[in-house]
Formats: C-alpha cells, sequence, structure tokens
C-alpha cells in the first residue's frame, strides 16, 4: 500500500499549503487504467479526537461508501484527512475500492484542531492543475474563523467545484458553516448518520452520478432509488440550477 504522505507546518498559510500539495503529489496509478475517469472525488475527513466515540463505526460506513462509488463507474479518488497538531495528510489519486478501504480503516483519531480551511485550499490546488467535479467532507465540529471559511468556500464556488458536507452530531456552528459551505458551492448538506449506513451510501451514490453525469444521470439514480432521504440531497442541488 502507497503510504499517504504528510503535511507539516509552516510560517504561513501559503506556505503550509503549497508543501502540502508538493508532499501530496501522486506517486503511481494504484489500479490499471480502463480508460480516463469520469469524475474525480476528494473525500476528506476529520480525524481529531472528538470522533473518537464513533469512530469504528463511521469508519467503516465511510469505507463502505467507496464501494458505493465504485459500482458506479471509472472514478479518480483522493482520501485526504486531518488530526493532531498540524498533521493533515492526502492520497494518491486513486481507482480501487479495496484500497482506499484499507487506507480508511487504518486511520486512528488524534487530539487536534480542526483543518477544513487546509481542505478547501487543497481542493482548489488540485483543481487548478486537473478539474475536481466534486469534495465530500465528514465531520463533527469546527474550531476555524467562519468568515475565513466561507471566503474560501466562495473561491471554491467560482471554480465550479461543489461541497457535499456530511455532519456528525450536534456541533451547532459546524452545522451551520457546513450547510453555508454547501449553499456557496452549489452543492448540499446531509447527516452523517452512523445508524443509517445503507442511507449514507445511497448518498454517496449519488453524488458520484451526479459527478459523472450531471443532473441527467442523477436523475436515472434517484428513479432507481426514490427514498425520501436521497430526494432531500437532491432537492438542494436542483435549487439554483
Amino acid at each position: 500500500m502507497t503510504k499517504n504522505k504528510d503535511v507539516t507546518s509552516s510560517s504561513s498559510p501559503a506556505d503550509a499549503v503549497a508543501e502540502f500539495l508538493g508532499k501530496a503529489r501522486a506517486l503511481s496509478a494504484v489500479a490499471p487504467a480502463s480508460g480516463p475517469a469520469q469524475a474525480r472525488l476528494i473525500f476528506a475527513m476529520d480525524a481529531t479526537a472528538s470522533r473518537q466515540p464513533s469512530w469504528d463505526k463511521a469508519a467503516d460506513i465511510q469505507a463502505g461508501m467507496f464501494d458505493a462509488v465504485a459500482r458506479l463507474g471509472t472514478l479518480d479518488i483522493q482520501l485526504v484527512y486531518f488530526r493532531g497538531f498540524g498533521e493533515c495528510k492526502a492520497s494518491n489519486w486513486c481507482r480501487d475500492a479495496a484500497m482506499l478501504r484499507d487506507r480508511m480503516t487504518a486511520v486512528e483519531c488524534r487530539a487536534g484542531h480542526t483543518q477544513l480551511g487546509r481542505v478547501l485550499e487543497h481542493v482548489i490546488r488540485q483543481h487548478q492543475k486537473k478539474p475536481v467535479n466534486a469534495l465530500i467532507y465528514v465531520g463533527d465540529c469546527l474550531e476555524e474563523d467562519a468568515d475565513h471559511l466561507g471566503h474560501q468556500a466562495g473561491q471554491l464556488g467560482l471554480t465550479g467545484v461543489r461541497a457535499f458536507m456530511f455532519h456528525e452530531g450536534s456541533d451547532q456552528k459546524a452545522e451551520q458553516v457546513f450547510r453555508d459551505i454547501a449553499r456557496v458551492t452549489g452543492g448540499a448538506f446531509a447527516r452523517f448518520d452512523s445508524s443509517a449506513p445503507d442511507r449514507l451510501k445511497e448518498l454517496l451514490g449519488a453524488i458520484a452520478a451526479f459527478a459523472m453525469g450531471g443532473f441527467d444521470e442523477l436523475t436515472r439514480y434517484e428513479a432507481r432509488q426514490g427514498s425520501p432521504e436521497l430526494r432531500l440531497l437532491t432537492d438542494q442541488l436542483r435549487r439554483d440550477r
């Protein structure tokens, strides 16, 4: 398994992001190519200590969400997570669901502050190199400046990358900021409910379908699934169409 690249602290946010991207450079193709990817997704998650109580179950669900994506088409996915003291890591781009599952389940929580801002900046830079269709983020709390994150979300929205924000828990500040990021980027907000793993897999499947084929593919996916929870997510996507 290819080892994730570390992200270390720098003297300024710009330097930190530059170092992040430099060390997160893709090393090689993980699975045999079967043609160009239909879409590129970044799956980012908060692995700080506040998620520890539910982490084992949540990690299993998050890993299972990759399987839902893998069945839909040729997707390249990059896993990004943060934890500890300024620790943020990104995998190489990959289309092997089994390897993504292995990486996901190997992550352990560590005490530290949230770094959603670095995730958003990373997505913007990755998109500048090669288009990214969507960001999927899972987190439970927030310790960063909401105005700064709102500015970054606006920048992300201008690139056309939609953010799909999954919220675990009851932190009201995090929920409001997650909703704002989803709205500004034209994405969607949803609950990360560990008691409903099949629902979460269905929602991620909808995001993948939309990333690959836009509203037409999303409509077909929705017709096959047809759950009320899925409709709540897809209605958010269609609101500003």
